[in-house]
């Protein structure tokens, strides 16, 4: 499509320059440490450090994916029609700074004394509103992007943007966990850091800072193309039932239907396997904290490999194809290593070459991972359209609404779903590294590798039902072109 016709049609100015992606993907390291601490963290700080059981962990986790069922649909379509002198989307981006780095600070610091009833209350508000008022940022943040660009290509490079420093922030932190926190907590009755509560006080804190930073910077950095984005539509008084109406005209489609399914069910697994992973490395590998920190510093790798893949997938193959040949590689890949140690394949624990196996296949993987979210979150944004072209409005931020609670209640119930894994082969609360049996070490990883790849296949079945290629989406721009022209 021609520059003219493309500006006609997204209604845009031009496209984003390279310091405009870069402060608007800096702005996923705040979503990127949230979702790190929240996955990686939360259920093993509370239930082997604080020691409540990991089930009532899980289910304060559970209670607050409910409340986002009600939270994130209502910020899209509040965001898609709100009027302000700040435009749609940046007064909830500015919003959201304070109350999420607070509350994340908070969740790392329960009171001391507290019985486990009072910290499961604790863990539920202060979840809650971790995970509303990300919603205020990232649901808003995020429904810039078909904004920006209506480009078929330029979509998947912004969001490559978006991608590449949310796995940065978070991954940054995390390796910060280990490399830096832990290790400086270790004390002679507390021989590994990781299970000591001070670190998680100061994790918390570093944490609260880069969550505030990376909204400001975001906020900041797309402020100017508030008078060049799109205004809100028409004033019309519906009540709430009308406005859940018009949602669900809004995300009807086929396409949509298949993608939503597929993406909640792929961040199910990548919630269980984040929930677990640090089980996996510190009990199952028995690797030490610099080896885990190692392992998680390749994922700086993994997130350039799967940034600047994801543009040459979607030039070369298109965004459906690539992401089923893509997301069918990483599902693949991803529990390998652990089937492998349960087939007595693996060196055995201690073997220089088991850290060298996992490090390498983890840091593909994880890329491979990134590349297919990428395309997800980009043939979301080419839904955009074709719900307008069908309804006659501009609904940005209820896709965009969908995409964050797809990803907050998919990860967020792996998680879940993980406490349940490991209350069910009997790992207890509390127990150190290499005070697990192997018959609870090996049930455990008997019962994740086909839970993940069940959820893997049907992530790949569902995708297959999506419609939108390349060539429709031009038509569908040209479509809303002469209408604007009519």
């Amino acid at each position: 499509m021609t520059e003219p016709a493309h500006a006609l049609a997204s209604g845009a100015p031009i496209l984003p320059s390279l310091g405009t992606k870069i402060a608007f993907g800096f702005g996923a390291a705040a979503h990127g440490v949230k979702d790190a601490g929240l996955k990686y963290f939360l259920l093993l700080f509370y239930s082997q450090v604080i020691g409540i059981d990991a089930r009532l962990v899980s289910f304060a986790i559970l209670i607050a994916l409910v409340s986002d069922a009600i939270s994130d649909p209502l910020v899209g379509y509040v965001s898609d029609n709100f009027r302000s002198r700040w435009g749609r989307r940046h007064p909830f981006m500015y919003a959201a700074a304070v109350p999420v780095a607070a509350s994340f600070y908070l969740i790392w610091n329960p009171p001391a004394g507290w019985s486990d009833a009072a910290l499961f209350w604790y863990i539920v508000v202060l979840a809650v509103t971790i995970r509303t008022f990300i919603t205020f940022y990232e649901t808003p943040s995020n429904a810039l992007v078909p904004e920006l660009s209506h480009d078929y290509d330029e979509r998947s490079r912004i969001l490559s943007f978006r991608y590449f420093f949310g796995w940065v922030g978070g991954n940054a932190m995390t390796v910060a966990a280990f490399l830096v926190i832990f290790p400086a907590f270790v004390t002679p009755a507390i021989t590994n850091g990781q299970f000591n509560a001070a670190a998680y006080k100061a994790y918390g804190i570093a944490g609260a800072g880069v969550i505030f930073t990376a909204i400001m910077v975001s906020s900041l950095g797309t402020h100017r193309f508030i008078p060049h984005l799109r205004p809100p539509p028409a004033r019309t008084h519906v009540g709430l039932g009308g406005i859940f109406r018009e949602i669900v005209q809004t995300v009807s489609s086929r396409s949509f239907v298949a993608l939503f399914v597929a993406s909640l069910l792929a961040f199910m697994a990548s919630g269980l396997s984040a929930g677990l992973i640090f089980y996996f490395t510190t009990y199952f590998y028995e690797f030490s904290s610099e080896q885990i920190g190692l392992i998680t510093f390749g994922v700086f790798i993994s997130a350039i490999l799967g940034g600047s893949l994801a543009p040459v997938i979607t030039r070369t193959l298109g965004k459906k194809k690539g992401a089923l040949i893509i997301g069918f590689l990483a599902f693949a890949a991803a529990p390998s290593p652990i089937l492998l140690r349960l087939l007595d394949v693996l060196p055995a624990n201690g073997d220089p070459a088991l850290f060298w196996i996992v490090l390498v296949v983890q840091t593909l993987d994880v890329g491979l991972i990134i590349c297919f979210n990428i395309l997800a979150a980009s043939m979301m944004a080419d839904l955009v359209e074709q719900s307008e072209a069908a309804t006659g409005r501009r609904s940005e931020g209820i896709f965009f609404a969908a995409a964050t609670f797809m990803r907050k209640f998919g990860e967020g119930f792996g998680i879940v779903i993980a406490g349940f894994v490991l209350s069910g082969v009997g790992l207890a609360a509390g127990a150190q590294a290499g005070e697990v049996s192997d018959e609870t070490l090996f049930n455990l990883g008997a019962v994740y590798v086909p839970i993940v790849w069940a959820l893997f296949i049907a992530v790949i079945v569902m995708i297959s039902f999506y419609e939108v290629d390349r060539a429709r989406h031009e038509e569908t721009l040209i479509k809303l072109a002469e209408r604007a022209g009519s």
